[in-house]
């Protein structure tokens, strides 16, 4: 069964109307009749979607897109593809976010968990088998649904419409909004999963929040250590592999994916739409920087940074990361440097008294 989704979307409105919210161009008249349903990445876009680009990174993206709208700079617009039409705008991000306003004005807020349920802990309309253990002070809010054998222990929340699997653990005092878990999976005391990312557009004039669309999607087996955060998506999904192990106080941002059997250990971070490939390792109070993507098979040593893409199995250490083995002979190298022994230091000897 498909799930219906977590906020209500307005429309369809044509590209004229859009355009006009938004403060952009209709770079050719003839597209302003245009329906546009709804708004998404110009990787998932389609016919009826509006996108934007202001990245060089996603350039191909761009190129390849099958979005029937998309917002850009003017300069940009000869490089987006004759499918889409084009709406130029000095701040294409800027003006995009107005889009989601547009589309997704609810989504400014999370959804309440148990919304209408008259004080109920455990809202009427959820969906719950007999066989899961609901234990006392969980709130299980509107349309939610637990999975055969699942637990939801003492004051945890599963919100509106979030759905666990079988064999779940949702531990004392986690929260799940806008989330869709798979079987198997295990969620440690204080675990927030699916508020809001950390999306602003700043500006000299203040900072617009930018609506959360999105979802986070937990594969099978996974597990997540205590007081950790999951972001949901902005306008994609942010996305845990099955088999994937996650260790306490680790934060991972809106858009992110993480592949299959991960180790991600205690203090990480992963910024916004950083990717991960199968089997990566992170150690303690590591760090991948947004939009880097980190190849399967990759190891990052602890305290290490990444801020640029990682090939698939490398070993990196430092700040910035670096092939292990570079930054290994550069802290061994500091080390001899500092047991060096110094030349003596010579000590001006005091003239003698003359004798009075």
């Amino acid at each position: 069964m498909q799930h219906p989704g977590f906020f209500r979307r307005a429309g369809p409105f044509p590209l004229r109307d859009i355009a006009v919210k938004v403060g952009a161009l209709l770079t050719r008249e003839e597209d302003g009749m245009r329906m546009i349903e709804d708004v998404r990445s110009l990787r998932d876009a389609g016919p009826g979607h509006i996108a934007f680009f202001d990245n060089p990174k996603y350039a191909e993206q761009l190129a390849g897109t099958a979005a029937g709208a998309c917002i850009l700079a003017g300069a940009n617009v000869q490089h987006a593809p004759r499918t889409a039409a084009t709406l130029a705008a000095p701040a294409p991000y800027q003006a995009f976010v107005r889009a989601l306003y547009l589309f997704y004005s609810d989504a400014l807020r999370s959804k309440a968990a148990a919304e209408d349920a008259r004080g109920a802990l455990v809202h009427p309309t959820a969906r719950i088998d007999e066989s899961a253990i609901i234990e006392p002070g969980a709130i299980v809010g509107r349309e939610a649904t637990i999975g055969s054998g699942t637990t939801i222990a003492a004051g945890a929340v599963v919100g509106y419409r979030v759905v666990v699997g079988r064999d779940c653990y949702l531990g004392a005092g986690a929260t799940l909004m806008h989330a869709i878990i798979g079987n198997g999976v295990i969620i440690h005391p204080g675990v927030r999963i699916g508020q809001d990312g950390f999306g602003f557009v700043m500006s000299t004039k203040g900072h617009m929040k930018v609506p959360q669309i999105g979802r986070v999607i937990i594969g099978d087996d996974v597990e997540i250590g205590a007081n950790s955060t999951v972001d949901r998506g902005s306008l994609s999904d942010t996305i845990i592999g099955e088999g994937t192990k996650i260790d306490n106080l680790v934060q991972i941002a809106h858009n992110v994916i993480i592949g299959r059997h991960c180790v991600i250990v205690a203090h990480c971070g992963i910024a916004g739409s950083a990717e991960l490939g199968d089997f990566v390792v992170m150690g303690a109070l590591s760090g991948v920087l947004d939009h880097v993507k980190v190849g399967s098979g990759a190891q990052i040593a602890g305290m290490a940074h990444c801020k640029n893409d990682v090939s698939p199995g490398a070993r990196m250490g430092g700040t910035p990361a670096r092939p292990f083995k570079e930054w290994a002979r550069e802290v061994a190298a500091i080390r001899q440097l500092g047991r060096r022994a110094r030349p003596p230091m010579r000590i001006s000897q005091p003239l003698d008294k003359r004798d009075e």
